[in-house]
């Protein structure tokens, strides 16, 4: 299906030339003289290439038939991440390129949505918000204010983070998944 340049977003699967790229950033850039264009940044989902595409906002582009529905996180393995859909029971495996960033994030029964096409997993979004305990952070200091700067601290899904300087060893906290930074204290 032909969908302007314009409107693609993070995630869209686009055919160029019979091959599937997946959009990993979509800019409208508005030059005060000249025509608008759309600056896409995409991966070539065949081999990883990444590849970057101007294209002027009237142009239209092939948009590729993707199946997007949750699925289960269930383990990791040598061949992959296995997921799961809650309907059918049926399995997938993603690759790990294909996961990339995401698998720090991936928690034993997190759902998530899987962009499949002709039944291999091409993309996957994660929840917004994810729990983690904190394994590793300095201790807190009397007299330290919680205005004052954060701290950096080791998650139990080995990522770093800053932290408010009241959160101690072994507090649940929650995350924000794009980029890994602290939200709030789990309320759990």
């Amino acid at each position: 299906m032909k969908v302007s340049a314009s409107s693609l977003r993070k995630g869209n699967v686009v055919d160029l030339e019979g091959k599937l790229y997946v959009v990993l950033s979509a800019q409208n850039i508005h030059p005060g003289k000249g025509t608008p264009v759309t600056q896409l940044d995409m991966r070539r989902i065949s081999d990883g290439v990444k590849v970057s595409e101007r294209y002027r906002t009237t142009e239209t582009v092939e948009r590729a038939t993707v199946d997007d529905r949750p699925y289960q996180f269930l383990y990791q393995d040598g061949e992959g991440f296995h997921f799961m859909n809650p309907e059918t029971y049926d399995q997938v495996v993603a690759a790990e390129d294909m996961v990339g960033d995401a698998a720090p994030y991936l928690q034993d029964g997190m759902q998530v949505m899987l962009s499949t096409h002709e039944g291999v997993p091409i993309a996957i979004e994660l929840p917004r918000l994810a729990t983690f305990e904190v394994v590793d952070t300095e201790p807190t200091v009397k007299g330290q204010t919680a205005s004052s700067s954060y701290k950096p601290a080791i998650l139990s899904n080995g990522l770093k983070t800053m932290v408010p300087p009241y959160i101690t060893t072994g507090t649940r906290i929650v995350v924000l998944t794009e980029d890994g930074s602290y939200q709030e204290r789990a309320k759990d």
